[in-house]
């Protein structure tokens, strides 16, 4: 039995974040503020980065509520960059489930868009997606 399994499974939120090829699962536990991602602190996981860090926990800080809930994520797919925006998406769309008050602060700051930009795939007759072959006159 784990620390998570003592509390109460009404007092969990939960949100799902994706950016790139990067999927985020989030949980949203009344804590002291801890990020756990994949079983490992935060921080080590994030390779002690302070831009990943902030990206990751900001939705909380908007609303100033980053001491009172523990952040539990799974995450699997793509770098670091995709997963730590995906960890911001699915702990903005959590708040939402807490509170329906967040949404309009969490809206205008862009926190609840999805950002769709992901790798064009390849074409045939080409290298890359628009990469052409080198052109040859003769």
């Amino acid at each position: 039995m784990t620390k998570l399994d003592k509390i109460p499974n009404n007092i969990r939120y939960y949100g799902t974040g994706r950016r790139k090829s990067a999927i985020a699962r989030v949980r949203l536990i009344p804590g002291s503020g801890q990020l756990i991602i994949n079983g490992l602190p935060g921080e080590s996981y994030l390779q002690f980065s302070p831009n990943y860090l902030r990206i990751s926990c900001a939705p909380l800080n908007i609303l100033g509520l980053n001491n009172e809930y523990d952040i539990h994520v799974r995450t699997e797919g793509g770098g670091l960059t995709g997963q730590a925006n995906a960890i911001r998406l699915g702990v903005a769309r959590a708040l939402c489930s807490i509170n329906s008050n967040h949404r309009h602060v969490l809206k205008s700051e862009g926190y609840l868009t999805r950002d769709a930009r992901i790798k064009e795939r390849r074409k045939y007759g080409l290298r890359k997606a628009r990469k052409a072959p080198q052109y040859s006159k003769r």
